[in-house]
């Protein structure tokens, strides 16, 4: 990993945290994420004229990470109102670095170095430790935990994915274009069946906070894609997953009014 590419993901990282933070401070989990998964269709439809077209090849990588990121984004709101926050959040993302690299190795033939593998192991428990330790004294609420273990389960799915698929699609700016306006009708147009005539009512006051979610949500996945282009998928899943460290910062200033 090239000082680029990782001052890439570093700042994916805290993008990425960015909006998951402001998908938390919105109470109605599908609000937040029709916001977001919508927010991302209007950016993804406005870039397609000005993108090259993904290959031929990343197709089918593309429409199975679109529905993987359907599951993902489920389970995400699932995580959210199960448990809490600086728990889920922590046990998701650092779960899905070591499932990158067993899916890697085994489908993208990249099998990191004894530095590289300690690197990742490493990462992998601090981040699950600091949910393990907001658990200390509590019962633990399984099915919060294993609903975020899915969670980190999909994420290392469709990370593996989008690796291959980028790589095959010729341009990273296309194929996140192209992700975002498949993946993104879902959400909203469940949420638009589900509320019915109630839809721009209950989305109107988060609007503006939605929307920059999505914004942060598509630059942080483009800067990822791009990186996946250039170096291995593992140590990029665990240096992106230092997200944790920003997020629950930021989630902290949020709770406190900053």
């Amino acid at each position: 990993m090239t000082p680029l590419v990782t001052a890439a993901v570093l700042l994916a990282a805290v993008t990425h945290a960015g909006w998951n933070a402001i998908a938390h401070r919105i109470t109605d989990k599908l609000v937040g994420f029709a916001l977001i998964s919508g927010g991302g269709l209007l950016i993804g439809l406005a870039a397609v004229p000005f993108v090259p077209l993904p290959a031929a090849g990343a197709w089918p990588y593309l429409f199975c990470s679109a529905a993987i990121h359907i599951a993902y984004y489920a389970l995400l709101m699932t995580s959210f109102r199960l448990g809490d926050f600086g728990q889920a959040y922590p046990l998701a993302r650092g779960s899905a670095p070591l499932v990158v690299t067993v899916l890697a190795a085994v489908f993208a033939h990249e099998v990191p170095d004894g530095w590289a593998a300690a690197g990742i192991a490493l990462s992998c428990a601090g981040l699950t430790g600091v949910a393990l330790w907001g658990l200390r004294g509590h019962r633990p609420d399984w099915a919060a935990i294993g609903a975020a273990l899915a969670t980190g389960s999909t994420i290392a799915v469709y990370t593996v994915v989008d690796g291959l698929g980028v790589r095959a699609s010729g341009s990273s700016f296309g194929y996140i274009a192209w992700l975002m306006a498949v993946q993104g009708t879902v959400i909203p147009a469940y949420a638009l069946w589900r509320w019915r005539r109630e839809t721009a009512a209950r989305l109107r006051p988060y609007a503006g906070l939605g929307l920059l979610g999505a914004a942060m949500s598509v630059a942080a996945y483009a800067l990822v894609l791009w990186a996946q282009t250039r170096a291995a998928l593992a140590p990029i899943a665990a240096l992106r997953e230092s997200s944790v460290k920003f997020c629950s910062r930021s989630n902290n200033f949020a709770v406190q009014g900053v």
